[in-house]
């Protein structure tokens, strides 16, 4: 019997990402977003948090692009760890940790980062899509064009 464990989310950083190196040398990026609820809770509650995480250059993608406030497309999988903490209280949470982050909307006027559609590359590949300082395409002899007009 094989397993699934995928979520996709969008919602909003409710923070600006926090980024580290792991002792190896990982780039790590840690942020929360907030996840509208389709229907008002009896308490008042509006929307679900959730903790992210992003390694690699997911990591530098959100790092680079995104800050608080924006909106976010998480698509990860859920992540179960459990320990004890310095007082001897056994302590659990659950995190989404992101393969894929995508930038919704443009940011606000004077914020830093990329605009909408920027996607983070999956899996160490090299980004893809209209980053800023990239240069524009070349129209080199050699790229082939199947629906172009002859």
């Amino acid at each position: 019997m094989s397993s699934l464990n995928r979520v996709i989310l969008i919602g909003r950083l409710v923070a600006n990402p926090e980024s580290r190196q792991t002792t190896t040398g990982k780039n790590l990026t840690e942020f929360r977003i907030a996840v509208d609820k389709r229907f008002k809770q009896d308490d008042g509650a509006t929307a679900d948090f959730f903790r992210v995480k992003a390694w690699g250059s997911t990591a530098d993608f959100v790092n680079n692009y995104l800050s608080k406030g924006r909106l976010v497309a998480v698509d990860g999988r859920i992540e179960h760890r459990q320990w004890t903490d310095k007082d001897g209280n056994k302590r659990e949470t659950y995190e989404i940790v992101a393969d894929n982050v995508q930038g919704l909307d443009k940011p606000r006027d004077g914020e830093g980062g990329g605009g909408g559609g920027y996607r983070s590359p999956q899996r160490d590949e090299p980004p893809v899509g209209n980053f800023p300082n990239d240069p524009p395409a070349s129209s080199g002899a050699d790229e082939y064009d199947p629906f172009a007009d002859e």
